[in-house]
């Protein structure tokens, strides 16, 4: 399983890389998540602008036998939408890369901090 080491993690399986402005951060699904869900055919996102706190719903995932939402590991505004969702087969194909979901403006950069260690959600999945 790929657990990249520069990033954090939810106990509900998302992943967000702060950029190296300090005030933004790349969200998405880990590649426990997307294997977990199967071929995902479909990935819904509330739009940009849309204030989220942390834990809130931002979206869902659907999968050819599920649907799961999405949860936002911290507070901030959505300020992007990776357009390349339109095929959601790259959530699959490339969870950390290519499959970002969205582009969150942090509301506070601490709260990245209080998520899961790598190691930490190794130890959640059982790796």
């Amino acid at each position: 399983m790929n657990i990249p080491d520069n990033l954090r993690y939810t106990k509900d399986h998302e992943w967000i890389q702060l950029l190296e402005d300090g005030a933004t951060a790349l969200v998405g699904i880990t590649d426990f998540a997307q294997s977990e869900l199967g071929d995902i055919v479909f990935v819904e996102i509330k739009p940009v602008g849309t204030q989220v706190k942390a834990h809130e719903v931002f979206g869902t995932v659907e999968a050819v036998k599920t649907v799961a939402d999405l949860f936002a590991p911290i507070a901030g505004e959505i300020v992007a939408v990776n357009e390349s969702l339109d095929s959601a087969e790259v959530v699959n194909q490339s969870p950390y890369d290519d499959g970002w979901i969205v582009k969150l403006k942090i509301a506070s950069v601490s709260e990245v901090d209080s998520l899961l260690s790598p190691a930490d959600y190794r130890a959640l999945i059982g790796e």
